[in-house]
C-alpha cells in the first residue's frame, strides 16, 4: 500500500511538472521532475524492502537503495537532475536557476523524466 501511494504521488508530480511547463514556470518544471523521480524511487524502495524509504532527496542514493536497473543515459540524467534540484530549492539561487533552465532545457528534462519514470515503472511488473 505504501508503495502505491509513492507511485501515485510520482505521477501527480510529473503532471504538475507538465503544468508548470505549460505555465512557463521552467524552474518549477525541473523541480517537479526531480520530485517525481524521487517519489518513484522511494516507491521502489518501499515495494522491494517493505520498509519506509529514507527522508532524503538525493536521487543517486535513492537509485542505489532502490536497486533500480537503469542504463547509462538514464543514470547520467539522474545525476544531472540531482544537482539541478539543489539550485531550485533556495531563494538566493532563483535568478540563476531561471537563467540555467530556460524553456528548451525544461522540455528536455521533462521528456527524459518521462523516459526514466516509464523505465522504473516497468521494473514493478
Amino acid at each position: 500500500m505504501l508503495a502505491e501511494e509513492w507511485f501515485s504521488q510520482a505521477k501527480y508530480d510529473y503532471e504538475t511538472a507538465e503544468a508548470m511547463y505549460t505555465g512557463q514556470r521552467y524552474v518549477y518544471t525541473v523541480f517537479m521532475c526531480h520530485l517525481s523521480l524521487e517519489k518513484v524511487l522511494k516507491g521502489l524502495i518501499a515495494e522491494r524492502s517493505k520498509t519506509v524509504p529514507p527522508r532524503i532527496h538525493n536521487l543517486l542514493k535513492l537509485t542505489k537503495l532502490s536497486k533500480a536497473e537503469l542504463d547509462k543515459k538514464h543514470r547520467e540524467f539522474i545525476s544531472i537532475l540531482n544537482t539541478a534540484a539543489i539550485n531550485t530549492r533556495y531563494p538566493e539561487m532563483l535568478q540563476k536557476a531561471v537563467e540555467k533552465y530556460p524553456r528548451h532545457v525544461a522540455a528536455k528534462y521533462l521528456a527524459k523524466t518521462k523516459e526514466v519514470l516509464l523505465c522504473l515503472q516497468k521494473q514493478l511488473d
